[in-house]
């Protein structure tokens, strides 16, 4: 079965996401940085990429201030994706421009999915179907949420390429039938595209 249809990752292939944006502009870069590395940040958002609330997390932080920090993420949320993937974007137009079908996976809360949007809102348009994990409760590289991508765009795992720039994610695509394409920048992967005969 050939491969004609693509799967992009959005955080790192498309988007790039640094959250702390969200305070450095009043903490300043290093402080910012150390308060995400003190709380546990990268912990906390894969729970909530899982499912959990911004809210319950910061309200199990003994810290008032560090608590009241994190509660104010997901209102914060558009300032930690200002800025697209160079290059990234050409190659999905192109794609696109080629009726290439295009659907998407992220791991992303289901909090702050809809502020990402609002940021960038050409994601809402140019997939056919989006699989959220903070709305399905599963993250990659769970076989799972490959699955329900196949499912809900009535698609063959073997006719899909995913993108990703984790490899983890890459690994757990194969092992749901994919092909899958390590992201990391826009020449190689359009060089991988090519060789597909995607592009």
């Amino acid at each position: 079965m050939s491969i004609d249809t693509v799967v992009f990752d959005i955080g790192g292939v498309l988007v790039d996401w640094q959250p702390h944006l969200a305070w450095s502009g009043e903490m300043g870069e290093d402080a910012a940085r150390a308060f995400l590395t003190r709380i546990g940040f990268e912990k906390i958002n894969l729970a909530c990429d899982a499912g959990a609330r911004f809210e319950d997390a910061a309200a199990g932080l003994a810290d008032k201030e560090d608590a009241a920090r994190l509660a104010a993420y997901v209102a914060r949320y558009t300032r930690t994706v200002p800025d697209k993937i160079a290059g990234t974007w050409d190659l999905l137009y192109a794609l696109k421009a080629r009726g290439t079908p295009l659907h998407a996976i992220t791991n992303w809360s289901a909090e702050t999915w809809p502020e990402g949007l609002k940021a960038h809102p050409e994601l809402a348009e140019i997939f056919g179907t989006i699989v959220v994990s903070g709305e399905v409760g599963i993250i990659k590289p769970s076989t799972q949420i490959y699955r329900i991508l196949c499912s809900g765009a009535a698609v063959a795992p073997e006719r899909c390429v995913f993108i990703d720039d984790g490899l983890h994610n890459c690994i757990g695509a194969r092992a749901a039938g994919m092909d899958a394409i390590h992201f990391t920048d826009a020449g190689a992967l359009e060089a991988a595209l090519v060789e597909r005969g995607l592009l």
